[in-house]
């Protein structure tokens, strides 16, 4: 992720830091010294780095869980406003989901309970709510920061674990899809109110508003993805029209193509038709830019994945999503290039079914609406 600092990796995740964190951290330290001087400096920002690694650890438990059920974790990116944990995919069954969703809290809980319990007779019950207090040991103010972040992460606004509690308990009921919308509407609706308060209280919360309302929206149209692709094979969703450019083709003649074409993106394809990789508008301009208009398309194209056309839609779909990539190649039993599955035609797709009447029957093949 750009402006990401890597710090290393735990257990095959790697755990990033944001730049804009350690922005906060210089803006919070100067906070602390304006009211206190460099010791109010020093001890403000070991809270806040030590909060940052409970948070760090809540989404560990998170990681750990899914790789119960065989789900990869590629990154931890440490935000400003908390964790995110860029998992491959969320489990197939909403129990599962459950138990990854509260295993991040559950940490918390068990940091906060360890603390507690090592205070023993020292821990006041009233230090919990004055965290901000100078007075008050570092130690209950961690044990009362991991209460927080339980407490906070447990509102139901999806995709928060609260959020994602919710959409499990819902899946058990009424199928993923219908659940994720369900989930993110209300989800949305809490964004909403957050957006509010952080008028009034607290920017930090209109940041986290932002965040929820667009993940809310963006994983309920992935569930819907998902929903419509279940039962279909690649080759009743591909593009089979579609402009390809040769290995001796340069950068000045996929830019002849992009203009007389609609398409963004390019197979290179050689003499056998076999793909070598795929030519997208925006290396095509940064190499127009960059290193000419001769330049080979060789050079420039990007690797992309490639799919039977035979192969379940939902599975090509996953591959789409996990590599990050615009385009997968669609190949016959020869290897040989057939079609192209696209995100935007998946969109499509997604949208003619959404506005097709529930007839009860299976849907046709999608080939003949493909561009």
């Amino acid at each position: 992720m750009r402006w990401s600092l890597n710090l290393g990796s735990i257990a095959g995740t790697a755990i990033r830091i944001h730049v804009t964190f350690l922005l906060l951290l210089v803006w919070l330290g100067a906070i602390f010294y304006r009211q206190g001087g460099p010791e109010a400096a020093w001890h403000g920002t070991i809270f806040v780095v030590l909060i940052f690694v409970c948070v760090l650890l809540h989404e560990l438990g998170h990681v750990f869980a899914a790789r119960r059920y065989g789900v990869r974790t590629r990154d931890i990116t440490l935000w400003p406003f908390g964790g995110i944990s860029s998992m491959e995919r969320m489990p197939d069954k909403p129990s599962q989901e459950l138990i990854v969703a509260v295993a991040g809290p559950a940490v918390n809980v068990a940091i906060a309970a360890v603390l507690i319990l090592w205070l023993g007779p020292r821990f006041n019950l009233e230090a919990l709510t004055e965290i901000e207090n100078p007075a008050v040991s570092l130690a209950v103010k961690i044990a009362g920061a991991n209460i927080i972040l339980v407490v906070f992460n447990m509102i139901p606004a999806f995709p928060m674990d609260g959020g994602r509690v919710l959409r499990a308990l819902l899946a058990m009921r009424m199928g993923n899809a219908r659940a994720t919308q369900v989930a993110a509407t209300i989800g949305q609706g809490f964004a909403v109110v957050f957006g509010v308060l952080g008028i009034f209280y607290n920017p930090m919360l209109i940041i986290i508003a932002a965040f929820i309302f667009l993940a809310a929206s963006g994983e309920a149209t992935q569930a819907q993805l998902r929903a419509v692709a279940q039962g279909t094979l690649v080759s009743d969703a591909m593009v089979t029209t579609f402009e390809s450019l040769p290995t001796s083709a340069t950068v000045a003649d996929a830019a002849d193509a992009l203009i007389r074409t609609t398409q963004t993106e390019f197979p290179i394809v050689d003499g056998t038709g076999h793909l070598r990789g795929v030519l997208t508008r925006a290396a095509m301009i940064k190499a127009l830019k960059d290193r000419g208009p001769d330049t080979p398309v060789l050079e420039v194209m990007a690797d992309v994945p490639t799919v039977h056309a035979n192969t379940k839609l939902d599975v090509a779909l996953r591959a789409l999503m996990q590599r990050g990539q615009p385009v997968i190649g669609v190949t016959d039993t020869k290897d040989k290039l057939v079609g192209l599955l696209t995100v935007e035609n998946l969109g499509e797709m997604m949208m003619i079914h959404s506005a097709r009447p529930e007839t009860g029957s299976e849907p046709g093949p999608w080939s003949n609406m493909g561009r």
